[in-house]
């Protein structure tokens, strides 16, 4: 592939293929940003919350069916009490 041309007519070199976690963390920022700004247009903090969960699964069903997606949030109990999501855990 030889590229693809930018907003002002310039070839641009494709890029080289990102890792899952890179993908991942990108994307996590890109969340954080329309998080940020649904709060600063006065959406509570609780309804982003369900909403984002609501087309999480939305989004799994869609990409994996429905029994995939059942049998990944069957294991979110455990990941939650391990504290996987728990972003302000003091470090030891």
């Amino acid at each position: 592939e030889s590229g693809r041309m930018d907003n002002l007519g310039r070839v641009v070199p494709p890029k080289d293929p990102v890792s899952d976690q890179e993908q991942k963390r990108v994307a996590l920022g890109y969340l954080q940003e329309a998080w940020a700004e649904a709060e600063l247009d006065g959406v509570d903090r609780d309804c982003l919350a369900q909403a984002s969960l609501f087309l999480t699964f939305a989004e799994l069903v869609g990409t994996y069916g429905e029994e995939a997606a059942a049998e990944f949030a069957s294991r979110l109990a455990a990941r939650i009490k391990n504290g996987e999501f728990t972003l302000d855990r003091p470090h030891q």
